[in-house]
């Protein structure tokens, strides 16, 4: 494709070179110049109206391919769990899974670590990678087998590839639906505490400090487990760790009612969680800000809280949330996007998630003002449980745009 496009009169938010006033060239499928720049003859021309111009957003960790959601939501890549029917773990699967978003859709699959996730052998990952694998992942499950899991992060590690881990001790959590206290206690449900959390850190950590491996824990949620992390990272372990809008702006008071949609993995943590969680993203300990999407039909969440499935749907309402945290000052809006673009992007071995000249013209064009409602019955997902249901919020996807072609 030979098109050029500039898009003109932009907020231009880069977690590279910040904050700046100008315009985007795009050439074929690649960023061609920012900033100031003379416009070729033949260009098609969009002026952005001085909104805010950025990288599209990279989700790490669905477990979903929503299409409609994640363009609605601004996303034009995701990193997919092996979590699926069947599991990613061989090549055949592996392959299938990066092409069928094609065209309008980058799909970077996360390969098993181990056959059927179970844990136990561990899956082809040579043969995955070469397949198409981005990373390897132990699903939304736990490695028990600490001899297993040191395999897995030696072998990644001499391949390249990042190990993407679920942060909790499976034995502990066995049967729990929610994070052990005061509102578990009155709920009466079965609870795991949060301690399981640091628990498998602190032995994951520890076993990629040993074999040099790059590790990410794909959901960190508890004070303990960000200290950990943070020691970890002074350490020179290669670790990175992310989170979803839900553990950074509830508590498991969300779930007193009731509602399924609160019904997460791991489960809402408690306030002063939560509040070390919005301090762990100030302080740059979290890398990652990623959606969790993981739409649950009425099949799934119209049961007792106990029986429900845990999961939300939340690509679509990503960005807006993420805005919260440059609203109240927790992080700049450049820095916003290094969480939602550019650091998911190195986890998975991609150059993209920047506006510099090179790279994918995969851009964002949006309302960072622009107020709506969040309505479980209203969004595009497969399906709409999300615990924010009901919130007002700010920022709305204008255009999208893939390897510069426009999605919206």
């Amino acid at each position: 494709m030979n098109r050029t496009l500039a898009l003109l009169n932009a907020t231009l938010v880069c977690p590279v070179a910040g904050v700046s006033k100008g315009g985007v060239l795009v050439a074929g499928d690649r960023i061609a110049a920012t900033g100031l720049f003379d416009l070729p003859d033949d260009a098609e021309t969009i002026d952005c109206k001085g909104k805010i111009l950025a990288p599209a957003i990279v989700d790490l960790g669905v477990f979903a391919i929503d299409l409609p959601a994640f363009h609605a939501g601004g996303i034009v890549r995701v990193g997919l769990m092996p979590d699926q029917s069947p599991v990613l773990d061989n090549p055949g699967l592996v392959q299938r899974a990066a092409l069928i978003g094609r065209p309008d859709l980058w799909i970077h699959p996360i390969a098993a670590a181990t056959r059927g996730l179970a844990g136990k052998d561990l899956a082809e990952m040579a043969i995955n990678r070469d397949a198409g694998a981005r990373a390897v992942g132990t699903g939304a499950g736990w490695i028990a087998d600490s001899g297993v899991m040191r395999k897995v992060l030696a072998y990644a590690g001499d391949l390249g590839l990042t190990v993407v881990a679920h942060g909790e001790d499976g034995g502990m959590t066995a049967g729990a639906v929610a994070t052990a206290g005061e509102t578990a206690t009155r709920m009466g449900l079965p609870a795991a505490p949060a301690l399981a959390e640091p628990l498998a850190i602190a032995r994951d950590l520890m076993l990629a400090e040993d074999t040099g491996a790059a590790l990410h824990i794909r959901q960190v949620t508890t004070a303990a487990g960000f200290d950990l992390i943070r020691a970890a990272k002074r350490r020179g372990v290669r670790v990175t760790c992310g989170i979803t809008p839900a553990h950074l702006f509830l508590s498991d008071i969300a779930m007193s009612d009731f509602r399924t949609f609160a019904h997460l993995s791991p489960p809402l943590r408690s306030e002063s969680d939560r509040k070390a969680a919005i301090a762990a993203v100030g302080d740059g300990t979290v890398d990652v800000l990623c959606s969790g999407h993981d739409p649950q039909g009425p099949e799934e969440k119209r049961l007792p809280f106990a029986d429900a499935e845990a999961g939300m749907a939340g690509a679509e309402t990503l960005l807006a949330l993420a805005l919260g945290l440059v609203r109240d000052e927790v992080i700049a809006i450049d820095r916003l996007f290094m969480l939602l673009a550019l650091n998911p992007a190195k986890v998975l071995g991609v150059a993209t998630g920047s506006l510099t000249p090179g790279a994918p013209a995969d851009l964002l064009l949006f309302d960072e003002n622009k107020p709506w409602k969040i309505d479980s019955d209203e969004l595009v997902a497969k399906a709409g449980n999300t615990p924010f249901d009901g919130l007002p919020v700010q920022g709305k996807v204008l255009r999208l745009f893939k390897g510069g072609k426009s999605l919206i």
